[in-house]
């Protein structure tokens, strides 16, 4: 089992910035892809970003792309997405995703990832 815990999420205005964490423990964090998943009210689960095992790809949605950047940290076994320029329609629950050695065509398919975090919720107002 792989443990997943989200924190950053808040209340930010139009334009401000957040940066969401997602601590793992319980495994080999280096051998899990991990990914950012959002759930608005009313809607599917849809793919933010997303980096590879390896660290050496990621992947973002077009919704987000140029806003977002994400990153780990191996040794802190942490991954990390700071959000700037942040919308209305960003407002959601933020979830992190790992899959164990995902395939980089994988990243953004939220069926193929092993283990769930709680969510984190980010309001963005007007």
């Amino acid at each position: 089992q792989v443990q997943l815990v989200e924190s950053g999420g808040g209340l930010v205005q139009a334009g401000g910035s957040l940066r969401l964490s997602c601590a793992a423990s319980g495994r080999t964090f280096s051998n899990y892809a991990m990914g950012w998943f959002r759930q608005a009210p009313g809607k599917e689960r849809e793919f933010v970003a997303a980096i590879s095992w390896s660290g050496g790809s990621t992947n973002y949605a077009d919704s987000v792309k140029g806003r977002v950047t994400i990153s780990r940290d191996n040794a802190k076994n942490t991954v990390y997405l700071p959000m700037n320029s942040l919308k209305p329609e960003d407002t959601a629950v933020y979830y992190c995703a790992a899959g164990f050695h995902l395939p980089d065509y994988g990243l953004a398919q939220n069926g193929w990832y092993d283990f769930w975090g709680q969510g984190t919720q980010v309001t963005v107002s007007t």
